[in-house]
């Protein structure tokens, strides 16, 4: 890989867009990546040649140079077309949004990130683990601190971009550090001795990520390649703020785009379906017919508000202190919860037809169940909002 960026200050940034071309040839092929549960290979590729791994590296670093606000409406606009896809590129594209967001408060410890972007190189997360429901604060992967670095062992789930990825962004407990149990936060290179990914992949929904278990075997990672070691409960650096912010807003987004599209093909269906029942014929003189895609659109209307006013008000530097917590947590809850509820109303819309596998609603169906089992589920989101509006969030740690 050359590390050096590539200088692109020629590139209009405002600019930046995937070809409604691209999309189209992405929906094309989504059911069948579904159907076959396979990994969006063609995507990626066309994805990688436009430069979208690295849309939020700096225009004068070779990237798009899109913020957080923008490649939310970026990701979502992808959404629409192919969830999976998507997905996926949020699980990458969050490590170079971080990257690029610590080099604007002059860190440059994760430079290196934007160069794997720029040159191609795809990124996935390896925090989700069995027995932990507090993903990156704790861990049951175990960091061993060794002369250059850590060796790291355990296994990680959900690995999106499971056949694509060359880093994995992995944390560990080093429990023997001095002062007590330190969580490293580290990125493994899929070349590295002990490193397996475990094909796992068979689910609901999302198949094409294709987000497979990775095992690390006494895996070595450099120094130069430790993101940040902190201690272990402890979310404050703004290493592990950026990994919320940036993760959580863009699930967001890619839900709420999976919810625009079950909108648009209600609407679709509503207007051509017709019934010897109804005076004018078209469903869509049915007048419950006519409140459901009202009721559509208002989930979707105040979803998209609380995501659109969230990144705005992270991108601008809004001081809400320890409100954002609630905050991001919410706002992803009710995208996803809003997302769910957009497409169960848009199956009564069309009726049985979306039963059918091969159906693009029926795969929705499936895509949008996953939401919920992102961070912060149900359950920790109600934890964590009410816990922090009663000032008690940070008492009594649950390891």
């Amino acid at each position: 890989m050359d590390t050096t960026l590539t200088m692109n200050s020629t590139r209009d940034a405002t600019a930046a867009e995937l070809p409604t071309e691209m999309l189209e040839r992405f929906r094309s092929r989504a059911g069948e990546l579904d159907r076959s549960n396979s990994y969006f290979d063609e995507d990626l590729a066309e994805l990688r040649a436009a430069g979208y791994l690295g849309a939020a590296v700096p225009v004068r670093y070779g990237g798009w140079g899109l913020d957080l606000v923008r490649l939310a409406a970026s990701q979502r606009r992808l959404a629409r077309y192919a969830p999976a896809t998507a997905l996926a590129m949020t699980m990458h594209s969050y490590w170079i949004g971080m990257a690029t967001e610590l080099e604007r408060t002059g860190d440059t410890s994760l430079r290196w990130i934007s160069e794997a972007a720029v040159a191609g190189d795809v990124f996935a997360a390896g925090h989700a683990e069995t027995g932990n429901d507090i993903p990156v604060l704790l861990s049951t992967c175990r960091a061993q601190r060794v002369a250059g670095g850590y060796r790291l062992t355990g296994r990680k789930q959900f690995g999106s971009n499971g056949p694509a990825w060359r880093w994995l962004g992995a944390h560990a407990i080093d429990a023997d550090a001095a002062g007590g149990p330190h969580i490293v936060h580290a990125f493994v290179e899929r070349g590295s001795a002990g490193v397996n990914v475990v094909p796992t992949w068979d689910t609901l929904g999302m198949r094409p990520t294709q987000s497979h278990d990775t095992v690390l075997d006494d895996v070595f990672v450099p120094d130069d390649r430790i993101g940040r070691v902190v201690p272990a409960g402890d979310g404050s650096d703004p290493f592990l703020v950026a990994m919320t912010m940036w993760p959580l807003s863009l699930m967001a987004a890619v839900y709420l785009g999976i919810a625009d599209r079950a909108l648009e093909l209600a609407v679709r269906s509503a207007r051509r379906k017709t019934s010897v029942a109804i005076e004018r014929g078209a469903y869509a003189y049915n007048p419950f017919v006519q409140h459901q895609v009202a009721q559509m659109y208002l989930e979707l209307d105040a979803a998209s508000a609380t995501l659109d006013r969230f990144v705005a008000d992270w991108v601008a530097g809004a001081d809400h202190g320890d409100e954002w917590v609630p905050k991001v947590y919410a706002m992803k809850w009710r995208a996803v919860e809003a997302a769910k509820r957009v497409v169960d109303i848009a199956l009564d819309v069309t009726g049985g037809a979306g039963m059918f596998t091969g159906n693009e609603l029926e795969r929705l169906y499936r895509d949008v169940r996953c939401g919920g089992f992102h961070p912060g589920n149900d359950a920790l989101t109600h934890e964590l909002v009410g816990k922090s509006l009663l000032g008690i969030l940070g008492e009594q740690p649950r390891w």
